[in-house]
């Protein structure tokens, strides 16, 4: 797992959206963006995550930031996550891995004494010229924000 550290600018990547919307990381160029990866849209602490960013999203925008969250769910997949939370940010389908691969979040994991390879939970602060300024390794789905702001 090659993971992308601060210092390093991001790659374009073009990936779509919940809605089938083409996104580009060049999208972003000029604004700062936080991207964070979850493993699996429904599940408790990838609900418990974007819930805690939607209720603390005012504040992030007024930091300057837009959000994109990124797992290799479908796009109905992320839709229905996003529908039945009322995300007010876009979630990207990268079911081909592009952006997941971009950032370099896919590797092994282990869970209950099984190793298999997946998506780790981590989220990239990037600046206005997509220079990563923040990776956060350990992220506190219920209190991810305050990571963030803080």
């Amino acid at each position: 797992m090659n993971t992308l550290q601060v210092g390093d600018i991001v790659p374009n990547f073009t990936t779509t959206d919940q809605d089938g919307n083409t996104v580009h990381l060049s999208d972003f160029k000029g604004r700062k963006l936080i991207v964070f990866f979850y493993p699996k849209a429904s599940t408790p602490g990838c609900t418990a995550e974007v819930c805690n960013l939607k209720d603390n999203y005012s504040a992030l925008q007024d930091e300057g930031y837009a959000l994109l969250g990124v797992s290799a769910d479908s796009e109905k997949r992320q839709k229905n996550f996003s529908n039945k939370y009322e995300l007010p940010f876009p979630l990207l389908a990268d079911e081909d891995k592009t952006v997941i691969n971009a950032f370099g979040v896919w590797g092994l994991k282990k869970f209950m004494g099984k190793e298999y390879d997946g998506i780790h939970r981590m989220t990239f602060k990037i600046d206005e010229e997509g220079v990563v300024t923040e990776v956060i390794k350990k992220v506190k789905t219920k209190d991810h924000a305050a990571q963030l702001l803080g």
